[in-house]
């Protein structure tokens, strides 16, 4: 039967499926990015009262009203980055939605798209759905950005990067430095700066510096985040993009074609998030990410893996060389089915045919959680 060409190198999410794997193996889940713990009782609590007040219907498809002035002053109140809330911002159905939906909007066939190698793994393929070309500069773990690599990257059809900070799978956190040399290329070449910013709140080292405030940047930046990370609402599915409003209005058609709207109700309770919680809940969040970072991090050396902690987000990625010298896909299924904890496979983010040893550990899990699978990785090192 005939399939379209442009899904013919698509893979399942290798993400999803080794969420799949852990619950047929019984193993403790550091595959895929969701909290264990609850969300603030803020935010389930405006959600019920949001159900019980009727807002159960349509939104506004370009997002609640609430919404988009909350997440303005949010904003000008974190970055001092001054957002119209009725022209420059668009609620979607979480950040993956939104990013499919600034590429379709703003890249034609034969466009070519900068990425950083490893990422996230629906950037490649949101790429390709647009018909463009994906341009990979590696990222290198633990490693400054190479700016003469990147400028080297970009050309006449470089039409946007991509910028994940703090980034997933790295943990890196971009400096003032490197963000400086990523907008002064897109500048020269006329290309537009997509960011992820999903884990703008959850930082260790360095400080998240949103590209859209550097000078002459706010003109050409889509900033796309959301409310999954920050609040432990990754079910919630509530996505943010701010933009110029010229791109805006391309944006929002393409977004109210795919999904027409986010969920009412949910909108508002994180409204009332966003225009409630203290500066101190934000910090307070990091703080306790930094503890379990640690707690992981140390249960991995002391099991023979290599790592560089990250410097924010909510994964570390670690070098099994010394427990396996198979692929990162084998490795995986091999450490959920012998020791019982589930991670994703570098493979899982890259392109490279010859992808290094590492797997991806995810430590947005209580701390008991992840003491069970500090318990089973040290029993797993210490089989002979």
């Amino acid at each position: 039967m005939h399939t379209a060409q442009r899904t013919h190198g698509f893979s399942e999410s290798v993400i999803r499926g080794m969420t799949r794997l852990a619950t047929e193996h019984g193993a403790i889940n550091l595959a895929q990015g969701f909290p264990n713990f609850p969300t603030p009782d803020v935010l389930k609590d405006a959600a019920i009262a949001a159900i019980r007040a009727d807002v159960n219907q349509y939104a506004i498809t370009w997002g609640s009203k609430h919404l988009r002035e909350a997440l303005a002053r949010k904003m000008l109140a974190w970055y001092g980055l001054a957002v119209n809330p009725e022209t420059e911002v668009t609620i979607t159905c979480g950040a993956t939605e939104a990013m499919a939906s600034v590429l379709l909007a703003l890249v034609d066939p034969g466009d070519e798209v900068v990425v950083f190698e490893p990422w996230y793994e629906n950037y490649g393929p949101d790429a390709v759905l647009c018909g463009a070309r994906p341009i990979m500069v590696p990222l290198p773990v633990g490693q400054a950005l190479d700016l003469e690599r990147l400028a080297a990257a970009f050309g006449p059809r470089t039409r946007a990067i991509i910028l994940n900070t703090p980034n997933n799978p790295t943990g890196k956190v971009f400096t003032a430095a490197e963000l400086a040399g990523i907008a002064e290329l897109c500048q020269r070449h006329g290309a537009y700066a997509i960011t992820d910013e999903i884990y703008e709140h959850i930082i260790y080292e360095g400080q998240h510096i949103p590209l859209a405030t550097l000078p002459g940047m706010a003109a050409r930046t889509i900033t796309i985040s959301g409310a999954s990370k920050t609040y432990a609402i990754t079910g919630w599915r509530i996505g943010t993009i701010i933009a110029p409003a010229e791109l805006t209005a391309a944006i929002r058609k393409v977004h109210d074609f795919l999904t027409v709207g986010a969920p009412a109700p949910l909108q508002e309770a994180v409204a009332v998030a966003m225009d409630t919680l203290p500066h101190s809940y934000y910090t307070a969040m990091a703080a306790a990410y930094r503890q379990r970072r640690d707690l992981l991090c140390g249960a991995l050396l002391r099991a023979g893996f290599q790592l560089t902690p990250p410097q924010g987000a909510y994964y570390v990625l670690a070098d099994y060389s010394a427990l396996g010298q198979e692929d990162s896909s084998a490795f995986a299924i091999r450490l959920v089915k012998e020791a019982g904890v589930a991670t994703v496979p570098y493979a899982s983010f890259t392109t490279n045919p010859a992808p290094p040893r590492l797997v991806r550990f995810a430590f947005c899990k209580t701390d008991d959680l992840l003491e069970q699978a500090a318990q089973r990785l040290l029993a797993f090192a210490s089989r002979p």
